[in-house]
C-alpha cells in the first residue's frame, strides 16, 4: 500500500497547531496596524513585542537587536549589503556552498569577494579564514548549517579568531551567519557564536511561512536597503506581518518539542540502510559534523531529478537539493565545490526528517528505494549485471 512520507523538512515545515492557535485572532480580531496609536494599533504592537522577546531570549540578545523580515532572503540581504553599502573597497570572506541567499548579494555588490576552500567532508577551517584575512576585509559570512548536506560550520570557533583580530584592528570586521537550518537542532547563543549578523526563518522551525528574522549585534550599523518608513529601526520598513511574526515567536518557544536524539537514531538507521542495501551510494557531507535529521546521498547511474519524481510515485517526498535552487537543471554548486564529479552531483538525493518522521516511515524508504534506484539504473542502461 502506498503511504504519504513527507522527507523535506529542510525546505519547509507544517505549522505546529499552537503556533497556528496564537496566530488566529490576529487575522481578524486583533487586525490592528502596529504604528495606530488607538487600542487596536497598541494589541498588535504589544503581540510584536512579545514575539521580539521569545526570539532575543533564545538568541541570547537584547530585544533591539532583533529584526523582522519577510523572510531569510530578504534577511541576508539586509545584512549583508546593509554593511557593504557604507564601505570603500571593501573585501569579503565566504565558502562557496553558501545558500545563494548569501553568495548572489555578494556576487552583485560592489565588494572582492574570497572564497574560503571546502574540503571533502563538506566542512570550511577557521584557519583558512585567517590566512584570507588583509587590511580590506570587512565582512566574514559562513553558514552555519548547510542547507543541502547539512554538515555545521565551526562557527564558535571562527568567532573567537574574528574576535581577536579585531583587537588588532581599526576597521573592524563583522561577523554573519545564516542559521536557518541550524535554529531547530543547535545552540544559537550569538555570545557564545561570536556572531555579529544572524539569520532565521519561521518556515523552517513549524512556523509560518513569510517570517524570519535578523539579530544585529548593538554597535553594528546597517545601511538601509528598503526607504518609506521607520518600522524595524528602519532597517525593514513597511507595516510589519503581525500573524506571522506572532508565529514566529511561538515558533520558537516551541523548538523544545524537537527530540534530536530520536531524530539522529532514524537519521543513522536511514543512512545505514541505504549503504547496505544500495551498491554504488554515497553519503555526501561528514558523517558526524552534521545536522541530525540531514541525510544527503549520491548514487551511480541516477539522476536526482528522476528519482525524487519516482519516490513521489510511491507516497514518499524527497528532494535533490535546497528547494530555492529546484528550478535549475545544473547540478549541485554545493556537491561539486566538494569534488564530486558532475555526474554524481546530478544522481544526488536529500532526505531529511522532522517531528513527524517514524521509524516505520524509515523502514517504507528503505524497501522502496533500492528497487527504484534498480529500475533507473536499468532504464539508464546502468542497471545490475545480477
Amino acid at each position: 500500500m502506498t503511504k504519504n512520507i513527507y522527507l523535506d523538512y529542510a525546505a519547509t515545515t507544517p505549522v505546529d497547531d499552537s503556533v497556528q492557535e496564537e496566530m488566529a485572532p490576529f487575522f481578524s480580531e486583533k487586525f490592528g496596524n502596529p504604528s495606530s496609536v488607538h487600542s487596536f494599533g497598541q494589541e498588535a504592537l504589544f503581540a510584536i513585542d512579545k514575539a521580539r522577546v521569545r526570539v532575543a531570549n533564545f538568541l541570547g540578545a537584547r530585544e533591539r537587536e532583533v529584526i523582522f523580515t519577510s523572510s531569510a532572503t530578504q534577511g541576508n540581504n539586509l545584512a549583508l549589503q546593509g554593511v557593504l553599502e557604507k564601505e570603500e573597497n571593501p573585501h569579503v570572506i565566504t565558502s562557496p556552498i553558501e545558500h545563494k541567499a548569501v553568495l548572489e548579494p555578494l556576487k552583485n555588490s560592489k565588494a572582492e569577494v574570497d572564497y574560503l576552500p571546502v574540503y571533502r567532508n563538506g566542512v570550511v577551517k577557521a584557519e583558512d579564514v585567517l590566512e584570507k584575512v588583509k587590511d580590506e576585509t570587512v565582512l566574514v559570512s559562513v553558514m552555519y548549517a548547510n542547507s543541502e548536506i547539512g554538515t555545521i560550520q565551526p562557527i564558535e570557533e571562527i568567532g573567537k579568531k574574528i574576535k581577536e583580530i579585531n583587537k588588532k584592528r581599526k576597521r573592524k570586521i563583522v561577523f554573519h551567519t545564516d542559521a536557518v537550518q541550524a535554529v531547530n537542532y543547535l545552540p544559537c547563543d550569538v555570545n557564545r557564536l561570536g556572531v555579529d549578523l544572524l539569520v532565521m526563518s519561521g518556515h523552517k522551525i513549524y512556523g509560518p511561512k513569510g517570517a524570519g528574522a535578523l539579530f544585529v549585534r548593538e554597535g553594528i550599523t546597517l545601511s538601509p536597503v528598503f526607504y518609506g518608513a521607520s518600522q524595524e529601526r528602519k532597517i525593514n520598513p513597511g507595516t510589519e506581518n503581525v500573524p506571522a511574526i506572532v508565529g514566529l515567536g511561538k515558533a520558537i518557544e516551541e523548538i523544545k518539542k524537537n527530540n534530536p536524539k530520536k531524530t539522529k537514531e532514524l537519521r543513522d538507521m536511514m543512512i545505514t540502510g541505504i549503504e547496505e542495501r544500495i551498491e554504488g551510494s554515497f553519503l555526501n557531507g561528514d558523517r558526524e559534523r552534521r545536522l541530525p535529521n540531514n541525510v544527503n546521498m549520491s548514487f551511480e547511474g541516477v539522476e536526482g531529478e528522476s528519482l525524487v519524481i519516482a519516490l513521489d510515485r510511491e507516497g514518499i517526498a524527497s528532494s535533490t537539493g535546497s528547494a530555492c535552487a529546484s528550478h535549475s537543471l545544473s547540478p549541485s554548486y554545493v556537491l561539486l565545490a566538494l569534488g564530486l564529479s558532475h555526474e554524481m552531483a546530478h544522481g544526488s538525493l536529500r532526505l531529511t526528517l522532522g517531528r513527524g518522521v517514524t521509524q516505520g516511515d524509515v523502514n517504507y524508504l528503505l524497501e522502496k528505494l533500492p528497487p527504484v534506484v534498480e529500475r533507473l539504473r536499468e532504464i539508464s542502461g546502468r542497471g545490475s549485471k545480477k
